[in-house]
């Protein structure tokens, strides 16, 4: 394995984990990646096969096993219909995310100075702490320096690239839209210099927005409500495509945000994966019922934080908690 591969080496050792609180069923059938196509009452999710999907092959102690195919992925005909969120609440999320995603001033002149590990820089209007050997080494090769000859010492940070796994298994209505519209929000303006991308999941997932594209706060809110709330909430399944997405990515500035009740009743035991992720930080939604021993335990696999939401404003906070470290 790649030493920057998302997927971290297991321990030769196998830690011992505790039985999960609910048995999840055990689904007859691979989950399936969905993607989105179209905007607002146009957008469609069509099943992509291949590309690793996996298949499931039975093991001898009754559990189950994964392989993963090296077939290219193609768009199948199988689609999803989406549905017509409610007016009035979608109004009400689209406010609240457009509220929280205004972006934050900042002191520098660019958008990766600040913050992490402090190097040497050409002079660009930001820091004032000349690098002095620095600059006399460029000067003595250009006696009449331009203002970028001038040596710096600043801080540079690593663009950081995170997916946002949402569950939209159960009922979105209610609180929990306005905490997803809230949890939208505040990361377009916590990554508005970095790479964010989304997941729907359920039983099912479906990738919302990839890396590189505009984050678009409405847009990415959007097609979460349009998303047909599902029964069945299988939290390994977005662990393992967040992964997949992570995979050309530097690990030092990578992680997974899931948002979710983590009341996890179908697939495999996300456990394992989790503690294969960089980072993985748990905003557990505490709306109704939910899983915050499971919560918990998925955070410390993944070397990250659980903080629990029990209402909308508590989003933008626990943002600032995750990502203040």
């Amino acid at each position: 394995m790649e030493a920057d591969s998302p997927l971290r080496r297991e321990s030769a050792r196998p830690k011992q984990t505790r039985a999960l609180r609910r048995k999840p069923k055990q689904l007859d059938e691979a989950p399936t990646a969905f993607e989105t196509s179209g905007s607002g009452s146009g957008m469609t999710l069509h099943a992509r096969a291949g590309a690793g999907r996996a298949r499931r092959t039975p093991r001898s102690d009754g559990g189950d096993a994964r392989d993963f195919t090296d077939e290219e992925g193609e768009l199948v005909a199988a689609e999803v219909e989406t549905v017509e969120p409610d007016p009035d609440a979608r109004a009400r999320a689209h406010q609240i995310a457009a509220r929280l995603s205004m972006p934050r001033p900042r002191v520098d002149a660019t958008a990766t100075r600040g913050a992490g590990a402090l190097v040497s820089l050409p002079y660009r209007g930001g820091s004032d702490d000349i690098d002095l050997d620095r600059t006399l080494e460029v000067l003595a090769e250009r006696p009449v320096p331009d203002e970028e000859d001038i040596v710096v010492r600043d801080r540079m940070r690593t663009r950081r690239s995170v997916v946002l796994a949402i569950d939209v298994s159960g009922s979105m209505r209610g609180e929990r839209v306005r905490t997803a519209a809230a949890t939208v929000g505040a990361l377009a303006a916590e990554l508005v210099h970095d790479a964010l991308a989304v997941i729907a999941f359920w039983s099912d997932a479906a990738i919302i927005h990839r890396f590189g594209d505009p984050v678009r706060p409405s847009e990415i809110l959007d097609r979460v409500l349009r998303i047909p709330a599902q029964g069945l909430t299988n939290v390994a399944f977005p662990l393992e495509l967040a992964a997949r997405q992570l995979e050309r990515v530097p690990v030092r500035e990578s992680r997974v945000l899931l948002l979710s009740d983590c009341v996890h009743n179908a697939g495999p035991d996300p456990r394992p994966l989790a503690a294969r992720l960089p980072r993985l930080d748990v905003l557990l939604d505490a709306d109704g019922e939910n899983d915050v021993e499971l919560g918990r335990e998925l955070a410390t696999s993944g070397r990250g934080r659980l903080r629990v939401i029990r209402h909308h404003r508590d989003v933008a906070p626990a943002l600032g908690a995750v990502f203040g470290e």
